[in-house]
């Protein structure tokens, strides 16, 4: 997936996936699903209160932590 050079010159992938919406298993199971698709990117927030469950999705999916782009916001 193609990379963007943020302004500190992190790389990021260019498209991610966002949890806004997500709740219980639905978010653990769509993180899981983006991840084995080859998404590398994830926007979450701390306000969206789905953290536990985005987290397992991440576990769940075998892709290594240091591979994957997560965005907390607040």
């Amino acid at each position: 997936m193609r990379q963007i050079v943020m302004n500190n010159k992190l790389e990021i992938p260019q498209i991610g996936v966002g949890t806004w919406t997500l709740r219980g298993e639905t978010a653990r199971q769509n993180v899981r699903l983006a991840l084995e698709a080859g998404f590398r990117h994830i926007d979450t927030a701390r306000g969206y209160e789905n953290e536990a469950e985005v987290g397992q999705g991440i576990a769940d999916s075998g892709v290594p932590r240091e591979e994957i782009f997560v965005k907390i916001g607040i």
